[in-house]
């Protein structure tokens, strides 16, 4: 029987990940934000790079950078300190 509702996922078992290129500021500004909210909460996060990936590169090339939680799509060019908390720990 499937519940009809979801667990919300604890931070430690939450995943950000980063779609940047390089040489863009709005992703260096990105990866600092996620860098701190997701190191004071303990949630796990990586980078990956359009030029690397040409999925990615189709699908993000005109919002990066771009911010995945949980593997959907969070927001995209500013990243949001607070929202980001929220969306993390609540």
């Amino acid at each position: 029987m499937t519940p009809l509702f979801r667990r919300k996922a604890a931070a430690g078992e939450r995943s950000v990940t980063l779609i940047r290129k390089s040489g863009c500021h709005l992703c260096d500004d990105a990866e600092r934000v996620i860098e701190k909210v997701c190191g004071e909460l303990g949630v796990s996060w990586e980078q990956k790079d359009i030029a690397d990936d040409r999925a990615l590169y189709d699908q993000y090339w005109e919002q990066i950078p771009v911010v995945l939680v949980d593997g959907r799509q969070h927001t995209f060019w500013r990243v949001d300190e607070s929202r980001l908390r929220k969306e993390l720990a609540g």
